[in-house]
């Protein structure tokens, strides 16, 4: 299938390492010039690099913390000026620490809704210019499958990416009619640095070891394992693309069947 991606112009923040780097990757691979963010500049460096050695792409990387409040309309300016225009954004910021709810103070609350409610709001904000001249413009906000299964011990992702979901919702009805398509995808465990950090976390609860951890874990999906990268980036890539141009407000579910709810 050809997803009229060639020639597109991308950027991906939280795309040094894990899910956003997948993504962006694909995205290369599919013809789409890529900037890709990461508040680490010797990871984002590298990360540029052998994106653009796989595939060819022109890459550009762009430091810079998405829950400072100036970042992300720096960014949107940065990553247009550099490609002459945007197309696509994916919203994806990582996700706050893992912890009992009256583990956390109202710091902590206010740090992890800067990094996963407010980083996506100011990225879409300020991106709204340069996608209202683009005729392929989609946004795809990555959250997690917790806001339809909440997740023991993750009491501020489960609370906060609930909030990104119910925003990208009503922006799909919002600007429908001006041509910008908005959907998430809620991904469940899959093997990136992130999920490898939660699963020390719990060893160290539990008084156990990562892989025991990291094995029970993928027992909950009916596949026996946990995903790859690259089956999170596929789907992501072609809800992005035109070729799925009919579907908006769409929260997608990329969970190997961990979800059990039937709606």
């Amino acid at each position: 299938m050809d997803l009229q991606l060639k020639g597109l112009r991308a950027l991906v923040t939280g795309a040094s390492r894990g899910l956003g780097y997948a993504t962006a990757l694909e995205l290369a691979r599919e013809g789409c010039t890529v900037a890709i963010n990461s508040q680490n500049p010797a990871n984002l460096q590298p990360a540029a690099r052998n994106i653009s050695q796989q595939t060819g792409a022109q890459v550009f990387s762009l430091a810079g913390d998405v829950t400072q409040p100036e970042i992300p309309a720096s960014l949107i300016e940065q990553a247009a000026n550099e490609m002459h225009g945007l197309d696509l954004l994916v919203t994806n910021a990582g996700g706050p620490p893992p912890g009992k709810f009256e583990s956390f103070d109202d710091a902590t609350w206010q740090r992890a809704l800067e990094l996963s409610f407010w980083s996506h709001l100011r990225l879409i904000r300020a991106a709204l210019p340069y996608l209202r001249q683009s005729s392929a413009a989609s946004v795809l906000t990555i959250t997690s499958f917790s806001v339809k299964q909440p997740l023991p011990n993750l009491v501020l992702s489960n609370s906060i990416r609930a909030a990104t979901v119910s925003l990208t919702k009503s922006l799909a009805l919002e600007l429908g009619s001006e041509g910008i398509r908005f959907n998430s995808i809620l991904p469940t465990w899959t093997e990136t640095e992130r999920v490898v950090e939660l699963m020390t976390h719990r060893a160290q609860v539990n008084a156990t070891s990562v892989e025991d951890e990291i094995a029970r874990q993928a027992q909950e999906s009916p596949l026996g394992r946990m995903a790859k990268p690259h089956e999170f980036a596929k789907p992501a890539v072609f809800l992005l693309s035109p070729a799925a141009s009919y579907i908006t407000g769409s929260m997608l579910m990329v969970d190997g069947g961990m979800y059990k709810a039937m709606l």
